[in-house]
Parts: C-alpha cells; sequence; structure tokens
C-alpha cells in the first residue's frame, strides 16, 4: 500500500518560513519523481515544485527563488523549504510522487499566511 504523509503544517507570517515533508512508503522511493503542489480555495491545483530521480529541480515562476524542494532518499523523503512566504501562498499543499503510468497523492496538509 503506497502512503504519502504531509508534515509541517502551520499558520505563518508574511515573509516567514515553513518547512514542509513528505515521508513515502510503499513505492521505490529513489525512481520516483516527486512533487509539491497546491491548491487554494476556489482554484486549480498547481505545480510548485518538482524534483526528478536524478535530482533535477523545476519551480512555479512564482515560487523561484523563495521555495526549495530536496529529496533524501535514504529516508525516502521529500521536503520543501518556503521562505519569504506570501499571504498568496496560502493553500493545501499536496505531495505527488509520479512514474509513468503510476501516480500517487498524499492527503495534503494547509498552510497559512496571515498577519
Amino acid at each position: 500500500q503506497v502512503q504519502l504523509v504531509e508534515s509541517g503544517r502551520g499558520l505563518v507570517q508574511p515573509g516567514g518560513s515553513l518547512k514542509l515533508s513528505c515521508a513515502a512508503s510503499g513505492i521505490r522511493f529513489n525512481i520516483y519523481t516527486m512533487g509539491w503542489y497546491r491548491q487554494a480555495p476556489g482554484k486549480q491545483r498547481d505545480l510548485v515544485a518538482a524534483i526528478s530521480s536524478g535530482g533535477s529541480t523545476n519551480y512555479a515562476d512564482s515560487v523561484k527563488g523563495r521555495f526549495t524542494i530536496s529529496r533524501d532518499n535514504a529516508k525516502n523523503t521529500v521536503y520543501l523549504q518556503m521562505n519569504s512566504l506570501k499571504p498568496e501562498d496560502t493553500a493545501v499543499y499536496y505531495c505527488n510522487a509520479r512514474r509513468t503510468p503510476y501516480e500517487y497523492w498524499g492527503q495534503g496538509t494547509q498552510v497559512t499566511v496571515s498577519s
């Protein structure tokens, strides 16, 4: 059974930082592309950042320079370090594991940026 379990939800002030973690089980983690997506109320779910099995990364333009995705294959965990947070970063953040034709999602974790 595949499980992706996110942690690190929270309320943070604008300009603050937060680190999300996603622990995977039931997959060969090191061969999957791992990603973080987010969905704000009334909006579609969009890619925030992704990291390939080889370590290549890509980011949404809105988070470049502020967010960093990383992975620890020994711990089967992917991280999202979020700095200089803005109110518009408020959303439910979802962990994603993908290796065609397989794709798995976490349950989501709430991030709220507000003063």
